[in-house]
């Protein structure tokens, strides 16, 4: 909003200037961010509580989080929030991408939100059953590629996905782009779900996430840097570092609050949200195959858990004393704080992997 408020002004007062260049609007969202969840932080969980929206701890998870029964969760909306105003106030609002992403973080939001509070407030143990919520992913993923066909903002790209560490070279799709949107989108959503199970672990790499896909963004947003780096460039795709930094912002203000021991938890509301981000982000930026990288801890979580199902089913035997990963870790000995630093550096390192995409080639 601002700025379409403020670039018309710009050719009477070059101050206003300011607001063309993505790099300040980028700045500023990421302190809008900031500033909304230092503000909202405390009444969103006064509010939590006034609800009686505490967590619900599963009987068969590591004995030391039933502590934690009765933490207000649905913070999401707290993460929802600080994301979706700034980038209303700072992004080009006309820019498709930046239409897309809001769009995807509202739905996975919303999808988790009424997970949330069937479970919380209606006293639903289930909440929304897991069908349920695929259903949900793969409506979303299906009508998403479908904008993509219609509003081909891609180019001649439009079911291609670009390959890391080569230059120039991508595959194309063809009619299984949207089952490929479909695995990206459902496979990052639950990939965060799963993450979050210590407090600060999911919100944290989502901040390191967060800034990696930035830094994507930008590049691929100018032809100047796309060209050097070769790499392809989207017009319009620079916008999304705004909202990539707005969410940033967010990350850090709502662990604030979910660091350890956790005021709140953000619940299904937000890791839905942010998964669902993240692999929109993925799919508009054209670096599905980087996602793995981007979001490598998030990817070794949902492994573990598929690993550990099907080592049960096939022989009867678990891998992993319990699964998610940072489970058995927890049972192995290692304090939650530690667990939650070490998972952080990793996920730095998966990030300056995927960044080193850019220039490797």
């Amino acid at each position: 909003m601002l700025y379409h408020l403020f670039v018309p002004l710009a050719d009477e007062y070059t101050f206003f200037n300011l607001f063309r260049y993505i790099t300040f609007r980028s700045a500023y969202a990421t302190v809008t961010a900031l500033v909304l969840s230092f503000v909202l932080g405390p009444w969103v969980i006064r509010k939590l509580r006034a609800l009686k929206a505490g967590q619900m701890i599963r009987a068969e998870g590591p004995q030391s989080h039933q502590r934690k029964a009765g933490t207000p969760t649905m913070g999401g909306v707290l993460i929802l929030a600080a994301v979706v105003v700034p980038t209303l106030l700072w992004a080009d609002l006309t820019d498709r991408f930046i239409q897309i992403v809001l769009v995807a973080t509202l739905w996975m939001g919303g999808l988790g939100f009424l997970d949330d509070w069937l479970k919380v407030v209606k006293r639903r143990s289930r909440g929304l059953i897991a069908i349920q919520k695929i259903v949900g992913q793969v409506l979303f993923s299906v009508l998403l590629g479908a904008w993509l066909y219609l509003d081909p903002i891609h180019g001649d790209y439009v079911t291609m996905t670009s390959v890391p560490f080569f230059k120039e070279r991508f595959v194309d799709f063809g009619w299984f782009y949207i089952p490929f949107i479909i695995v990206v989108v459902t496979a990052a959503t639950n990939a965060v779900n799963l993450t979050d199970g210590l407090d600060g672990l999911a919100i944290g790499l989502s901040g390191i996430a967060a800034a990696a896909f930035a830094a994507f963004a930008y590049v691929i947003g100018r032809s100047d840097w796309s060209q050097y780096l070769q790499i392809l460039y989207l017009p319009g795709a620079g916008e999304l570092t705004i909202y990539c930094l707005a969410l940033m912002g967010a990350a850090l203000g709502f662990l604030w609050f979910n660091a350890h021991p956790a005021q709140v938890f953000m619940g299904d509301t937000g890791s839905l949200a942010l998964g669902g981000a993240f692999g929109t982000l993925a799919i508009l930026l054209k670096i599905e195959f980087v996602l793995v990288l981007v979001g490598g801890v998030f990817v070794l979580e949902a492994l573990s858990v598929i690993i550990q199902v099907v080592s049960f089913k096939l022989r009867g035997e678990r891998v992993f004393k319990m699964s998610p990963l940072h489970h058995h870790f927890e049972l192995s000995g290692w304090a939650e704080e530690t667990i939650v630093l070490r998972f952080y550096i990793l996920g730095i390192m998966f990030a300056m992997l995927a960044a080193s995409t850019l220039k490797l080639r």
